[in-house]
């Protein structure tokens, strides 16, 4: 039995924190670069010990297998502008030698029936001890804002309504995530257009300007420069 819930937790607590560091790293970097950064913003928990045991019980979890066993007793949340910046997230996290990946959700690809969208990737990873290397599993979560708008307001209802939720509501909420999502694909088809007229208007001919300039002059009248 676990007497020590705070020692039992510290190594999970140090994981997020060194996660948390590192992940925010990719943003810094792309930024020093002058590149166009894939994640907004990380973000980063240790399951409080009352949703520990709750999970215990609903999904029937041994305590001498918990470390084995709960996936997202570390977790982080990465958050991006784009779908597709979700994708160059995990290609990056693929890439890495400093966490082992585990196993990889989509729930992008693959929505759950409830509305809910998100990548999900279980990690293994390495944190230094008094006594040691100890790895510890982390769930990383990677999802566009309006993903985690849905993901934020779905918890919430489900926590009042205790995972029963009535029909009509059920209904409303697939509706809504179905309509998230259709935010999600048109600002990335917004994002596509802009991309693809900067080249065209990069190789405009000088003249072009000149004449708009010109134009711009002599439309300037004293009143309208006031």
């Amino acid at each position: 039995m676990i007497e020590d819930w705070s020692h039992f937790l510290l190594p999970y607590e140090q994981a997020v924190e060194e996660l948390k560091i590192k992940l925010r790293g990719i943003r810094k970097q792309y930024k020093d670069a002058g590149l166009q950064s894939p994640v907004e913003f990380v973000t980063g928990r240790v399951k409080p010990v009352d949703s520990i045991k709750e999970k215990m019980v609903r999904r029937h979890v041994a305590e001498d297998r918990l470390e084995e066993d709960m996936q997202d007793i570390a977790g982080l949340r990465i958050m991006c502008q784009f779908v597709g910046d979700i994708y160059q997230v995990v290609d990056l996290l693929r890439k890495r030698t400093d966490l082992t990946i585990l196993e990889e959700r989509d729930y992008i690809s693959n929505v759950k029936p409830s509305g809910y969208r998100s990548y999900h990737i279980v990690v293994s990873y390495p944190v230094q001890m008094l006594t040691g290397e100890k790895r510890i599993l982390a769930e990383i979560q990677v999802r566009t804002l309006a993903m985690n708008f849905w993901a934020t307001i779905e918890h919430s209802l489900n926590y009042k309504y205790q995972g029963e939720f009535p029909q009509e509501l059920q209904g409303r909420l697939e509706r809504a995530g179905e309509a998230a999502f259709r935010l999600d694909q048109e600002m990335s088809a917004i994002r596509e257009d802009i991309s693809e007229a900067q080249p065209q208007e990069n190789t405009n001919n000088p003249s072009d300007g000149a004449s708009q300039q010109s134009n711009d002059d002599v439309s300037s009248t004293p009143n309208e420069t006031k």
